[in-house]
């Protein structure tokens, strides 16, 4: 049986889903929503070339190396992706990655809620030793948003990627660990009632 199996986890604020073709319109539109596609300092598809992020996600969801979700609002609307990656059953390690959302639901607590409810799974449900983070060194927006989660910077790996033009990307790396996990989930869930 596979470390990951598709499951929808469900929330006050969003619900994750298991990624399917049929979400094709609703990813596409999310990702006009703010533009998304033309930031320099990260990978979000543009609406025509959404057909095949999706196949993407789904041929490495095949070979168990990734997990997809589509990531629905409060109202059942398409508001963007986000996937465990980089997956390590070996050692019970994932990456939370590849995440992106419609501008209309950037800096509400569906970020919040959805890290959470990724989060529980993974320490909870799969047992987990450690989850990832990573992001380019530059996009300030994600690193913070990555911070106030709780968790640590483990480091900046230099010249990780061949990037957009051929530019070099310095990855920022963060965790939270398992022994971190209790006190992360206060965290997140003291934000989320602050949030009401």
């Amino acid at each position: 049986m596979p470390f990951l199996h598709p499951v929808t986890l469900a929330g006050r604020h969003a619900s994750l889903v298991p990624l399917a073709p049929g979400h094709l319109a609703g990813l596409q539109q999310a990702t006009r929503d703010g533009d998304l596609s033309t930031l320099w300092y990260t990978a979000v598809p543009a609406p025509e070339s959404m057909a095949a992020e999706i196949e993407r996600r789904l041929g490495l969801l095949a070979q168990d190396s990734m997990l997809p979700f589509t990531v629905l609002d409060a109202e059942g609307r398409v508001a963007g992706m986000t996937t465990y990656m980089n997956v390590d059953a070996a050692n019970r390690r994932v990456e939370i990655g590849s995440t992106w959302y419609a501008r209309r639901v950037q800096r509400t607590p569906l970020n919040t809620e959805c890290k959470l409810m990724l989060l529980t799974h993974a320490f909870d449900t799969l047992g987990c030793i450690a989850v990832e983070f990573r992001t380019h060194r530059l996009n300030t927006q994600s690193r913070r948003a990555i911070e106030r989660l709780g968790a640590q910077l483990d480091g900046i790996l230099r010249s990780h990627q061949i990037g957009a033009g051929g530019t070099l990307r310095d990855t920022a790396v963060y965790s939270i660990t398992a022994a971190e996990w209790p006190t992360v989930r206060l965290h997140l869930r003291f934000q989320l009632e602050r949030a009401r």
